[in-house]
């Protein structure tokens, strides 16, 4: 299937800045809807589609760095770069430790901007296959019954069917049978394979 086209978000209360961004993402042939304040952003209806956000530091009514926390708090999860003329070290670990994929301080080259720009997307894109891979996977753990959800997650613990047997009181046979059906509900190709859909899960997958 062809990749979904990816939009870059532009808040920066400048016009000229803003158009200059503009014209500057739209050279590379990707999408750009820009926004004079986070306000502005925040009431306009965003499509559902992989992005980032490049975001001024500096800006009427709330800062960069406070908009990108109230973000994380709403949980919109676009990747964002921020761009400032007035950055200074502190304030770019902040950003970086709260998540930021790049900060740059202005003036600054264009293609450092561009590749910031391309990895941020990159990142917000796998993140959402991620999301769709976890919610297939929550469809087919909600088809388990308990018994069988007790046994995988014994099983993704490294327990050996005899072991499970006796921790259940089940019959080795029994045993065998139910994690035939986990390994078939779950279209798991191997053990290592089920291990890793279990973490994807939250299901335990060790004893410590």
């Amino acid at each position: 299937m062809p990749e979904v086209p990816a939009v870059v978000f532009v808040i920066d209360d400048d016009p000229s800045m803003r158009g200059a961004l503009e014209d500057l993402v739209g050279s590379v042939g990707l999408q750009v809807r820009s926004f004079a304040s986070p306000q502005d952003f925040l009431c306009s209806k965003l499509p559902d589609t992989p992005g980032c956000l490049v975001l001024d530091v500096r800006l009427p009514g709330m800062s960069g760095l406070t908009f990108q926390k109230e973000l994380a708090k709403a949980g919109v999860a676009l990747p964002v770069i921020f761009i400032t003329g007035h950055g200074d070290i502190p304030m770019s670990v902040r950003a970086m430790k709260a998540g930021a994929v790049e900060f740059l301080t202005k003036p600054f080259h264009d293609q450092e901007l561009l590749d910031a720009i391309h990895t941020a997307i990159e990142r917000d894109r796998e993140r959402r296959r991620e999301a769709v891979l976890v919610a297939e996977l929550r469809e087919r753990y909600a088809t388990l019954t308990e018994r069988e959800r007790q046994i995988m997650t014994l099983v993704v613990v490294g327990r050996a069917n005899k072991q499970i047997a006796a921790e259940l009181t089940l019959s080795e046979m029994t045993v065998k049978v139910h994690r035939g059906q986990v390994i078939r509900k779950m279209h798991a190709g191997s053990l290592p394979e089920l291990v890793r859909m279990a973490d994807r899960l939250g299901v335990p997958t060790s004893t410590s």
